[in-house]
């Protein structure tokens, strides 16, 4: 797990961190195949190389392809359970199809995102950001 799964998860983010896109999603293809496997005993599944991947494809400037990795915690819900990245999944969606140009489904997106943080502290710096992104799409 730790050599195919969360090693190159860690350097894509270290990568994505630094600005470079293109690298973490090579890093990234070596957790490709494991991602959606059903992880072992007592240790959750995260989604997390789908959700960096989609990081990297938003900072690539490629809404489409982003989407597609966001929208793998939506199809997916029995392996993320109520772990974060499940919730932040909407908002990465959310973001995807604002840069794919779709505003209809971006809106949707953020709207699903809220609702799930309705009762969340205002002000959290990603809620306020998303509020912020949603306020321009309209």
């Amino acid at each position: 797990m730790l050599k195919v799964y969360w090693l190159p998860t860690i350097k894509a983010a270290i990568e994505l961190n630094a600005n470079n896109a293109a690298q973490a999603l090579v890093f990234l293809e070596a957790a490709a195949p494991y991602e959606l496997g059903e992880p072992p005993q007592f240790q959750l599944g995260t989604l997390y190389p789908a959700c960096i991947r989609g990081q990297a494809y938003l900072a690539a400037h490629n809404g489409t392809a982003a989407a597609t990795e966001f929208q793998k915690f939506l199809d997916h819900r029995g392996i993320v359970l109520n772990f974060p990245l499940g919730a932040l999944a909407h908002l990465g969606l959310a973001r995807a199809y604002a840069l794919s140009g779709d505003t209809a489904k971006s809106r949707t997106a953020y709207q699903d995102f809220f609702a799930l943080w309705k009762d969340a502290d205002p002000d959290i710096p990603i809620l306020k950001e998303a509020k912020e992104e949603y306020a321009k799409l309209k």
